[in-house]
């Protein structure tokens, strides 16, 4: 679009030379006033030409300028050297004002393409250092973490000392019960989940180790249906839901109670979620779990009708040590992500119809739990 512009332009230029030649050649000699006005007018198109298309430009239309004012000087021809001499200099001054213009303006063009040039050079060169700042930054962000990850280790192996001894008393007291109450005792439920949870707890605290140390087990646990999960889940935090009395509604699907996985690492996952969500949603609030089969896999969705969370820190949530509450560690939501990739699966956040937040957990079928499936239908 540009560079038919400036042909444009260059045409208009060569048609008001030609114009001031025409006007040369059909006005009288006599008419000295009209010639002189013509004859500076042609100092225009040169210095626009010399302007808009530098030295080549000047030239082009100084010399057509020249040939437009052959005419005015065939008139001068018979009026004596002298008259014929001093119209004959303006050719020389079309000349001169077409070469000095041209110099300046193709000058000018140079320093700005020269300009243009260092300015994207800046450009690139600031471009680089803001994404070597940002890695700097990034890598920096690492490296705290990773200091807060190594201090955590060794905190987390004394913890863990101290935390087993006791569990391994608590279980021991457990099994005595066990043996000395019947199965058909009404309390008998409330000692196999004591034992259960004593197990999960030392589960739990294996994880939180082996995150801390940034090992990886791939093993997996008692396959379980996920609608029996998260009804567990369910019951264990029934007294902090009660609490609040908050309306929790669980919806799983048919397949909710064939689709497996492992029972341990997602009753980690669950508790961490549905804890975040009974903690931001406000008395008489509501939380919803649903499940359903979704693209070769099981999709566990759980709402709450919170404050939710901010666009812009929903990339945040899942980092270490990044938490939101006053008494919060920041590792409950790093460790669930963790443990549901673990599982080949994605956990993701948005917002909820409900108005608050909304965990999305995907699970992938694996061949183990199709076959298990088929068992329990």
């Amino acid at each position: 679009m540009k560079l038919n512009m400036k042909c444009i332009l260059f045409y208009l230029l060569l048609a008001v030379v030609a114009g001031i030649g025409v006007l040369h050649a059909l006005t009288p000699g006599y008419m000295i006033f009209y010639h002189d006005t013509y004859r500076r007018l042609s100092y225009f198109p040169i210095a626009i030409g010399a302007i808009l298309y530098g030295l080549r430009g000047g030239i082009c239309l100084a010399v057509l300028s020249c040939l437009a004012f052959v005419p005015h000087l065939y008139m001068f021809w018979a009026a004596g050297p002298q008259a014929y001499f001093s119209e004959l200099s303006e050719i020389v001054f079309y000349l001169a004002a077409g070469i000095v213009i041209g110099l300046i303006s193709s000058r000018e063009t140079k320093l700005r393409e020269k300009y243009k040039t260092l300015s994207e050079k800046l450009t690139g060169s600031y471009q680089r250092l803001h994404e070597q700042a940002s890695q700097l930054l990034e890598a920096e962000k690492q490296l705290g973490q990773s200091q807060m990850l190594s201090m955590l280790g060794h905190v987390s192996a004394s913890l863990a000392h101290e935390i087993k001894n006791p569990l391994a008393s608590i279980k021991g007291a457990a099994e005595i019960l066990a043996d000395e109450v019947s199965e058909d005792h009404p309390k008998h439920e409330f000692i196999n989940i004591m034992r259960s949870e004593i197990s999960r707890l030392n589960h739990s605290v294996n994880d939180v180790l082996e995150y801390c140390r940034g090992h990886h087990h791939n093993d997996s646990g008692r396959q379980e249906s996920v609608g029996t999960i998260i009804r567990r889940v369910v019951s264990l935090l029934d007294a902090r839901i009660k609490e609040k009395a908050i309306q929790v509604s669980v919806n799983p699907a048919t397949s909710g109670n064939r689709f497996l996985t492992d029972e341990a690492a997602m009753i980690q996952v669950l508790m961490n979620i549905i804890i975040n969500a009974i903690d931001a949603v406000e008395k008489n609030g509501r939380i919803i779990i649903d499940f359903c089969q979704h693209e070769n896999g099981g999709l566990i969705q759980i709402s709450d009708d919170g404050p939710g969370i901010d666009e812009n820190l929903v990339q945040e949530v899942f980092q270490s040590f990044v938490t939101f509450k006053e008494n919060g560690t920041g590792l409950g939501l790093s460790i669930s992500k963790r443990v549901v990739e673990r599982l080949g699966g994605t956990i993701t956040i948005d917002r909820a119809t409900l108005g608050g937040a909304r965990f999305s957990i995907f699970l992938p079928e694996t061949p183990f739990s199709n076959n298990e499936s088929i068992q329990h239908v």
